[in-house]
């Protein structure tokens, strides 16, 4: 974290302060899309978070991995569900791994711009370890769940076992899952011709995927524990606030270390993914590891220290919650990477 990119980052939070409040990410659940078009518009004209993974030559801005997840941990401070993480992280990514110049020319200037969004299709019932759609050719059959960003992408990617396509979907269906704040869909390919852009190794998407997610939970979890530490400030019992009892500090101070931690994790294993070192995959590992736990924890321990007010709608922590759980599942459990040598 340079100057830069702290500068980066405050510009950043300082949009989504002023656009994405509580009131705001509330209002967006009940919405067609399930997030805020007019916040995702600000993003990509005011500081161009669609655009900054993508290379100049496709009409991007060409920051990198770096700069993109530094927005995605910013919206997870807020819950603001638009389309950072589904299409400018992981549906670029597939693209720019795919290698087709061409396809990337046609897709990638309107993705940049914000008037495109990407969906990738991938994950089987059972997850991400078997995609759910299937290649016969240029014919596409099967259905891909638990996809992001499905509901209103102007261009589906289709993950399968013989590479990456690109296809009109015969259905797209929003699915109820315990994070309001996140919509998925199941999106179906029943026959349909798709378009084969080239071939993507899944695990490298999927190592990038869990970087960028961890990502996200560390900036909802420390969120989480700001709205936590301020409360137990303004919170009084016996006369004093409880903040000040000492077993609360510990509980506290505890719960700072872990999400501090998580977020050195989160750093080294985007510098591992960006130079590509060897020790990526490990990187990665303990990244998506650490944060889940550092986020599921701070978020059940908000639950008990706000107490009975915390689970009620009118309250957010019971939100991070929701996500904690949900991020804990998305994209499936990190699996640490056998040892050579």
């Amino acid at each position: 974290m340079n100057d830069e990119l702290t500068e980066f980052r405050t510009s950043v939070r300082a949009l989504l302060t002023k656009h994405a409040d509580s009131a705001a990410v509330r209002a967006a659940i009940d919405t067609d899309l399930g997030y805020d078009e007019k916040l995702w518009r600000l993003l990509c004209e005011q500081i161009g978070v669609a655009a900054l993974a993508i290379p100049e030559e496709y009409g991007g801005i060409g920051a990198g991995l770096t700069e993109s997840l530094l927005v995605v941990g910013e919206l997870g401070r807020t819950l603001a569900g638009v389309p950072m993480l589904g299409s400018a992280v992981i549906g670029v990514q597939a693209l720019l791994l795919a290698g087709d110049a061409d396809t990337c020319a046609r897709l990638l200037p309107e993705v940049a711009e914000g008037t495109g969004t990407l969906a990738v299709s991938w994950a089987c019932a059972g997850g991400w370890d078997s995609p759910g759609v299937r290649a016969d050719g240029d014919t596409l059959h099967g259905t891909a769940h638990y996809v992001l960003d499905a509901a209103g992408a102007t261009t589906h990617l289709v993950l399968t076992d013989a590479g990456l396509y690109e296809a009109e979907p015969t259905a797209v269906r929003t699915i109820a899952t315990m994070d309001p704040t996140r919509r998925v869909g199941e999106v179906e390919f029943d026959g349909v011709t798709g378009r084969r852009i080239g071939s993507v190794d899944p695990a490298r998407l999927r190592e990038i995927a869990w970087t960028a997610l961890a990502a996200e939970q560390v900036g909802a979890a420390t969120r989480c524990l700001e709205n936590t530490v301020e409360y137990t400030r303004s919170r009084v019992q016996f006369g004093r606030p409880i903040g000040s009892f000492q077993a609360l500090k510990h509980r506290m101070a505890d719960l700072y270390v872990l999400v501090e931690s998580a977020e050195s994790t989160v750093q080294a294993a985007t510098s591992a993914l960006v130079t590509e070192a060897e020790t990526a995959a490990e990187e990665v590992w303990v990244a998506r590891t650490h944060s889940t736990t550092a986020f599921s924890t701070v978020a059940a321990e908000s639950i008990q220290l706000h107490g009975g007010i915390a689970i009620t709608w009118e309250h957010d922590a019971h939100l991070f919650f929701k996500r904690a759980h949900a991020d804990a599942q998305l994209f499936g459990a990190a699996r640490r990477p056998a040892r050579t040598g």
